[in-house]
């Protein structure tokens, strides 16, 4: 209640925030929600519902933890006697670009440099402008897929990857010094856009982005010729459009039809009130325009475009591939043309997560291709290409991807860019329609060739405090107490990759990765079980996969597994 009183007494920039204080007045439970605790920074910044209070993202929540990533730059460089710069990108959220000029006018009155891109971009595109422009850091202003009333803020390292665990707890520490209102230094937006303390990021780093995403292209022209492919391609009203209308539709081989109610950038996304690919309400519409005009695919990209779903033509209907089909498939695609077209590298490298489908180390053998399996979240596919660019073989890296729909096949960002996804898998289409396959149809051969691989992923959600407690005794009672069999077959292998004694980002020398509270399960028949609780929520995670000769016998394994008593971590 002190809290809300402070605010209350402050004369509030954005009048939205006034409004809404003054409407929870005496809601005792609203104004508790609200305030009774700081939004949580971790190593991806900052995520949660737009509103009024500590816990909720606004100008003031954002322009705290900017102060801290200033407070945090100015301490590293200090005595290096160098202009330090940040790169800011925002999407189609809420508050977008209110938030974006704020944090442009935090980090100018800091002294340090701010290049902001004019209009909004997809989440790639910032990681190509710290790179382009060698800033110090990135802030992307962007909720990802998340429902209509959030936004979020994503802090960005001087290699264009997401924060890793080190810098964010710097940061963390650099916020919890500051004061919301006192400790923030601010100056006039246009002012610092006068005097050249923030530049707005043109059109030609733009389209310099958009090169760098064609010259990923595989397509020749043998492939060109023929029936033109027929594309839905639906931006689920985020930052996607611009970018993949402008690669697809410079492609005179694509028929593009864009879903026209979701077309246009739009935070409240009307039609998709979760705009998330992998959600099937979100590709509803896409897919009832596919029926509508015939397409032989569809392709979606979530609302800061850096992920990317795709649904094809199949057995009279469509269906929407999976991240791990669609990740498989393109894995194969680049290995595939780059065979075929001489410009495979002599010691080619492709980056996963741990909890990606294991039919990437089938197509990794059939190509001679290195395969690295890494933790969740793409900074660690990032972190790869980095590791392969200071060794100088960053052209040995062909492709990374991770099963939530995140795809990458150049080094020239440090994230997973979902233009590039929309591109690769258009080209993708095309040169299996000229074999007379749809990609479900490839992804089928590739099945009968490698093995049929299913995944399937189990979500948990536990009460308040209380659920986090379970939720520690339910992963500590896996480790100490490994079951010995999961659905019947024996449990042959136990990865922990988490030691005590290590701190969140330190390496584990027996997995070669980072510290983390993950552990797995591999069984005689190469069924695989993965469980993973959330660092600062009641919730958790088990990642299942199965392998069949057929598809009916992969499914009916996993469906095995799903139902298995050790997962029945409700009891």
């Amino acid at each position: 209640m002190d809290i809300y009183n402070e605010w209350l007494k402050q004369e509030l920039d954005d009048k939205d925030l006034e409004k809404e204080l003054k409407s929870i007045e005496g809601n005792e439970s609203e104004i508790f929600d609200r305030f009774r605790c700081d939004l949580e920074f971790g190593t991806g910044g900052l995520r949660g519902i737009l509103g009024a209070g500590t816990n909720r993202m606004n100008i003031y929540t954002v322009g705290r933890a900017t102060q801290g990533l200033a407070n945090c730059l100015i301490g590293e460089n200090k005595g290096k006697n160098k202009e330090l710069s940040v790169a800011i990108a925002y999407d189609s959220r809420n508050k977008g670009r209110l938030f974006a000029e704020r944090c442009a006018a935090i980090l100018a009155a800091n002294g340090i440099k701010v290049f902001l891109y004019s209009e909004l971009a997809p989440t790639p595109a910032l990681s190509f402008a710290v790179r382009y422009y060698k800033c110090d850091a990135g802030i992307c202003v962007t909720a990802s897929h998340n429902p209509a009333e959030y936004n979020g803020y994503k802090v960005y390292g001087d290699d264009g990857c997401q924060l890793g665990p080190a810098l964010a707890d710097v940061i963390l520490s650099e916020i919890g010094k500051t004061d919301i209102f006192t400790g923030v230094k601010i100056m006039d937006y246009q002012t610092a856009v006068d005097q050249g303390k923030i530049v707005l990021i043109n059109d030609e780093v733009y389209a310099a982005f958009i090169e760098a995403v064609k010259k990923q292209s595989l397509l020749t022209d043998d492939i060109r010729e023929g029936e033109k492919l027929k594309i839905v391609y639906t931006p689920l009203n985020g930052a996607g459009r611009r970018g993949v209308t402008k690669v697809l539709g410079s492609e005179n081989s694509y028929q593009l039809v864009v879903v026209k109610e979701q077309e246009m950038p739009d935070g409240n996304f009307p039609t998709c009130p979760y705009p998330n690919p992998e959600n099937p309400d979100a590709i509803k519409l896409a897919l009832e325009y596919c029926e509508k005009y015939d397409a032989d695919i569809m392709i979606a990209t979530d609302p800061d475009c850096d992920r990317c779903r795709a649904a094809s033509k199949y057995r009279g209907g469509y269906k929407a591939l999976s991240g791990n089909e669609l990740g498989i498939l393109l894995m194969n695609y680049v290995s595939m043309r780059k065979t075929e077209l001489g410009s495979m590298p002599a010691k080619p490298v492709a980056v996963t997560t741990i909890v990606s489908t294991a039919m990437a180390d089938k197509i990794a053998e059939q190509y001679g291709t290195e395969i690295r399996r890494v933790l969740t979240g793409f900074k660690y596919i990032g972190e790869q290409i980095g590791l392969l660019e200071s060794e100088g073989r960053a052209d040995s890296y062909i492709f990374g991807f991770e099963e939530s729909c995140g795809y990458l096949s150049g080094s020239y960002v440090r994230d997973k860019d979902g233009v590039n996804a929309a591109m690769l898998t258009a080209e993708m289409a095309l040169y299996y329609k000229r074999k007379g396959l749809t990609l479900a149809e490839a992804y089928d051969e590739l099945c009968e060739k490698h093995g049929y691989f299913r995944e399937g992923l189990l979500n948990y959600a536990f009460a308040g405090a209380e659920g986090i407690e379970k939720m520690k005794n339910i992963i500590e009672g896996l480790r100490s107490n490994p079951p010995a069999e999961i659905a019947g077959k024996k449990v042959v292998c136990v990865k922990d990759y988490h030691k005590e004694g290590l701190r969140e980002g330190e390496y584990n020398s027996e997995t070669g990765l980072p510290d983390s509270n993950v552990l797995e399960f591999l069984t005689e028949n190469n069924s695989k079980v993965i469980v993973r609780p959330s660092g600062t929520e009641p919730k958790m995670k088990a990642y299942l996969s199965s392998v069949g000769k057929t598809a009916q016998e992969a499914e009916k394994l996993l469906e095995i597994l799903k139902n298995d008593p050790m997962l029945d971590f409700k009891k």
